[in-house]
């Protein structure tokens, strides 16, 4: 899934930029670089590939018009979100890298079964069949399997090797040509890949449903086709006179009014999501990390620090496939980027917060574009590590043989009473701190987020200092830091809580305050800034299982733990580290009604307010589980 950032847009215009970036990311996959006609050095055809059980995939192939002294290697992307169509529609530019395409390769774009001019039916996150006894027990790796071998028997001059990559949902479609892959494929880079829909990508985040991105991207994307050929369908929105999502979804009330009022019954895909409230089994079908067997592919997963959609379904398929393929080749890169953004421009900064250096092209030029030729041309040396990681806070690429690095130590970082942070665990008695949560006035999870319709990812780096000054959040910071304190690998937050109320979403922050004297950056004011490092959130009734939600009693206090997710950041001397708590993240995440109820289908009169105490006593120390390398 993509989603991206529509400052104060009109809902025409807003949708109509929507269906841009998805047509054009996986196609483009660039920003503005030197001038390239693409039709000046490739030529095009269009071909409809059989697949074992009849239908046909629409296929496009660019072929350089130089043959050269060796044959060339396919490079492929499949995809849901339309390919250049026509033969005289050339995009701006083909594949990963600039470089690759400059090389000279065989690439290839494919409309997955279902979508736009491919025959077939549609399914949102295809299961990865149990078994392949008919011909008709068809998905994304036997659909990959078949293109393949139609490709390298049917395009001149082809050399036999193939790469597949592609971000988001292509990067889904990938990963599944990773599994049982073709003989010729020999390298895949799954990017930004949807792995998990209920943990941790897309639609969810520890159970608790991420509107703001559903509501849109299924509003305009969700209808099913008629026919091949048609593009994307989505709902008839009424978002009327309103100029932000807050007030939108405040006034629209509980969820089934999506349905009600806007959608009428006509995404599937929403209904599907409001039946399956919990983590059963249509799900679990749909988990990719577990799937990831019989790796024969050199892999490369790239992520990104600040991804807002798929930042889990990078790091937890590169996991999945190392420990489920230990003779795998298997790298993971991870930068300070937001969803899709090692893929064009420089990135030099995101936001606020600059990098000090264009990591963009860095990746593209290092480690992206020698993988792919190395593999598929055999040129060049390649000598990736485990994993390569952009440290945040530092601005730095590092390097590590493992990940999570293996050298980096579990610390705490306790909650304190008097708003402290530190290492050491609370000696005091009855310690907590509250504060009251009322679904009425949720907690905006941006300062524009009542300025603009749609989710600026920024978010995720974001100031946090209008979060600090409300009631309704709770702020505990250390001391100025006496030596830098480096952070590499996974997070944790355990906590110890209390609510009035029998269900509870807890929002956790992990954020690096900048000292006062801090220079500024573009015009901005970079003193005290409160930046975002990582945040995440659990809905509470999954604390102990998300497939059995279990109900909160009444004032008494509760263990609540669950991860942020990885970081690799420093903060450093002369710093602050933060924590903040809260228990809404509004409209990123839908408003809990802090009552024990199927959220899907509550009701307006379900909605309450609950006082939420989070205990730092020695009897119950809530605090921040942390890896840090030592001496660094």
């Amino acid at each position: 899934m993509l989603i991206r950032s529509f400052q104060r847009l009109t809902r025409a215009a807003f949708l109509q930029g929507l269906f841009a970036l998805l047509l054009l990311l996986p196609v483009l996959a660039f920003g503005q670089e030197a001038p390239y006609k693409v039709a000046d050095h490739y030529s095009k055809f269009e071909a409809y590939i059989p697949m074992r059980d009849g239908k046909r995939l629409y296929t496009v192939v660019f072929t350089p018009k130089e043959r050269g002294d060796k044959p060339y290697p396919f490079m492929m992307i499949r995809t849901c979100y339309s390919i250049p169509y026509g033969t005289n529609n050339f995009p701006g530019r083909l594949g990963p890298s600039k470089q690759l395409m400059e090389s000279g390769c065989i690439f290839v774009y494919q409309d997955v079964r279902g979508k736009f001019m491919s025959e077939g039916e549609w399914v949102e996150v295809r299961p990865l069949q149990k078994r392949y006894s008919k011909k008709e027990d068809v998905d994304e790796s036997t659909d990959t399997y078949d293109s393949v071998d139609w490709l390298v028997k049917s395009v001149p001059n082809n050399n036999g090797r193939v790469g597949i990559w592609g971000i988001s949902y292509p990067g889904f479609y990938a990963a599944m040509g990773a599994i049982n892959a073709h003989p010729a494929v020999v390298a895949v880079s799954p990017q930004a890949p949807v792995s998990e829909w209920f943990i941790g990508d897309d639609p969810h985040r520890n159970g608790a449903f991420m509107l703001l991105d559903v509501f849109f991207f299924y509003g305009g994307t969700g209808r099913v086709r008629e026919k091949p050929g048609m593009g994307m369908q989505g709902a008839s929105l009424s978002l009327g006179n309103y100029k932000d999502s807050y007030h939108l979804f405040l006034d629209m009330g509980a969820l089934p009014a999506v349905n009600e009022k806007q959608y009428k019954g006509q995404i599937p895909f929403w209904n599907d999501l409001m039946a399956h409230g919990t983590y059963d089994q249509w799900w679990k079908d749909r988990s990719v990390p577990p799937r990831m067997k019989n790796i024969k592919p050199a892999m490369l997963i790239v992520g990104g620090w600040f991804d807002a959609e798929d930042m889990y379904g990078a790091l937890n398929l590169y996991q999945a496939t190392e420990k489920q393929n230990p003779t795998a080749q298997n790298s993971l890169v991870m930068g300070p980027w937001s969803h899709g953004g090692w893929s064009g421009g420089d990135f030099a900064s995101f936001g606020d917060i600059d990098f000090g250096s264009k990591t963009g092209a860095y990746y593209r030029d290092n480690i992206i574009t020698p993988f792919f030729m190395y593999h598929l041309k055999g040129e060049g040396s390649l000598n990736l590590p485990k994993a390569t990681s952009f440290m945040t806070g530092a601005n730095e690429w590092k390097t590590y043989p493992a990940w999570p690095p293996a050298d980096a130590k579990e610390k705490s970082l306790y909650l304190q009473s008097g708003k402290g942070l530190g290492w050491s665990a609370p000696v005091q008695e009855d310690a907590f701190t509250e504060y009251v949560s009322d679904p009425a006035n949720p907690v905006p999870y941006s300062a524009v987020a009542m300025k603009q319709m749609g989710r600026d990812s920024r978010y995720l780096i974001e100031d946090q200092r209008f979060a600090s000054e409300r009631a309704d959040v709770i702020t505990f910071q250390t001391e100025p830091l006496q030596e830098d304190v480096t952070t590499t690998g996974r997070l944790f937050a355990d906590m110890f809580a209390s609510t009035t109320g029998t269900d509870s979403d807890f929002v956790v922050k992990l954020i690096d305050v900048l000292p006062n004297d801090t220079p500024d950056f573009q015009g901005k004011k970079m003193g005290g800034y409160q930046m975002l490092v990582r945040g995440n959130i659990l809905r509470g009734k999954f604390r102990q299982s998300f497939e059995k939600p279990v109900a909160f009693k009444p004032g008494e206090v509760t263990p609540v733990s669950f991860e942020l997710q990885d970081i690799c950041h420093r903060f450093k001397k002369g710093h602050r580290i933060m924590v903040q708590i809260q228990s809404s993240w509004f409209p990123l995440v839908d408003r809990n009604p802090q009552k024990f109820v199927d959220i899907y289908h509550a009701q307006n009169s379900d909605f309450q307010k609950a006082t939420t105490r989070i205990f730092h006593s020695a009897k119950y120390p809530s605090r921040l589980r942390l890896s840090v390398e030592e001496g660094k």
